[in-house]
């Protein structure tokens, strides 16, 4: 038996048997290789997201209107913030060169309104977002920089907060002869539900560094956060972000 296996072993048969055996075992480690990355993504990268913020609110743009005392075009609005952070188990000296916003599309179970997608007001502006036709955008991208400056859309080049909004405007005309109009409540006197307002936003994050290398991921949001016709404004902070994969895409 044991002269059988001997000489079994020096057969031309026996060696092409190996030679595939040693293939498939390569073949399938790769394979495996391939596909944990498709599900984990980059293990270490040098920055990383680390939280989301959205804020879900309501707004009534002033408008001219015969015999009523206010008249309002209502819009419902949801600022994104993301927080880039400097990933401490990375010992690698690493510098933000940009960060980019695109493929932004949303997927609205109703439709109502305009959709549309905004960039941070200019710094004359009181506040963060205007929803004005010149802050309209299809993608946005953040310059690093020594510090973070929304409105300037930058970043700092070693971490820092990056936004934008998404808002559904001109969702209904609210007008009235009260006395006084509760701006949280234009949502509810317009007859908006949030059933209404229901959708998912999805966008692409690149994240490019001045070493050339470049990590990307796709985010999908619920909007608009729990409780906006009712509160007036919702928030949620996001910390479970297991399912932003983000991947290498130049090294």
């Amino acid at each position: 038996m044991l002269e059988k296996i001997k000489r079994f072993i020096h057969t031309k048969m026996f060696h092409v048997s190996l030679l595939i055996f040693i293939v498939v075992m390569i073949l399938f480690i790769a394979g495996f290789v391939v596909l944990r990355y498709q599900v984990e993504g980059e293990g270490n990268m040098p920055f990383k997201l680390t939280k989301i913020t959205v804020i879900s609110s309501q707004e009534g743009i002033d408008k001219p209107k015969e015999g009523f005392k206010w008249a309002f075009d209502v819009s419902q609005n949801n600022d994104i913030y993301l927080y880039i952070e400097k990933n401490q188990n990375n010992s690698k000296q690493e510098v933000i060169k940009s960060i980019l916003i695109d493929n932004i599309n949303v997927e609205k179970q109703k439709e109502k309104g305009a959709i549309n997608i905004y960039k941070p007001a200019d710094s004359e502006d009181a506040t963060v977002f205007v929803n004005e036709e010149n802050k309209k955008i299809q993608n946005i991208e953040y310059i690093g920089d020594l510090e973070s400056d929304l409105k300037g859309q930058k970043i700092g080049n070693q971490g820092g907060i990056i936004a934008f909004r998404y808002a559904n405007d001109n969702l209904a005309e609210y007008a009235s002869n009260e006395e006084v109009i509760n701006h949280n409540e234009l949502l509810k006197k317009a007859n908006i539900n949030e059933e209404d307002l229901k959708a998912k936003l999805n966008f692409r994050i690149t994240i490019v560094l001045q070493s050339g290398k470049e990590y990307q991921a796709e985010v999908s949001l619920n909007m608009p956060v729990e409780g906006v016709v009712e509160k007036g404004t919702s928030y949620i902070e996001i910390t479970e972000l297991d399912d932003v994969v983000f991947k290498r895409i130049k090294n």
